[in-house]
C-alpha cells in the first residue's frame, strides 16, 4: 500500500521559502509576528494545498553553518522531487515561493510555478518568475485566483 497524497486541489502544493518569507517579521511588544505569512498559509490551508517549508539556506552552502545544525532540511530542487514523489504530487501543478533568485530557480528545475515575493533585493534573477508580487498575502491572490 503506497503513501496517500497530501496534496490538495487536482494534487496542488505549495512550496514556501522559509528565510525572508515565512519568517520575516515584525517586532510588537517584544515577540516577532508575521501577520502576512500568518494569514496567507491560513487561506492556502483552507483552500486545501499541501503545504511545504523549505529553505536554501546559503550559509550552508558557503561553510559557515552545517547541515546538521540547520532546523529544516535544505531546499535544492531535490527535496521538491523528493516531496513530490512521496506525496504524489505533481509539480507542473503546484507553486514555488520565494524571495530570491535561489527560490526561482529551484522552482523551475522542478517544474512548478514559480512567485517571487519581490523584496528589492540588489541581485540579478537567473530565471524570471511566472509572477512577481510584492508579499506573500499577493502571493496567495494568484495562486488563489
Amino acid at each position: 500500500m503506497g503513501i496517500p497524497s497530501l496534496a490538495g486541489p487536482l494534487g496542488q502544493a505549495v512550496f514556501l521559502d522559509r528565510a525572508g518569507l515565512l519568517n520575516r517579521s515584525i517586532v510588537r511588544d517584544g515577540k516577532p509576528y508575521a501577520p502576512d505569512a500568518l494569514d496567507a498559509v491560513a487561506t492556502l490551508r483552507k483552500r486545501g494545498f499541501w503545504l511545504c517549508v523549505v529553505t536554501n539556506q546559503p550559509d550552508v552552502a558557503r561553510g559557515t553553518q552545517r547541515r546538521e545544525s540547520m532546523p529544516l532540511p535544505q531546499a535544492r530542487p531535490g527535496l521538491l522531487l523528493t516531496a513530490a514523489a512521496e506525496h504524489n504530487i505533481p509539480l507542473d501543478t503546484s507553486y514555488r515561493i520565494g524571495d530570491s533568485w535561489r527560490d526561482i530557480d529551484c522552482g523551475h528545475a522542478a517544474k512548478c510555478t514559480t512567485i517571487l515575493v519581490d523584496r528589492g533585493y540588489q541581485e540579478p534573477l537567473r530565471l524570471q518568475p511566472h509572477f512577481r508580487v510584492p508579499d506573500l498575502v499577493a502571493a496567495t491572490r494568484v495562486i488563489c485566483s
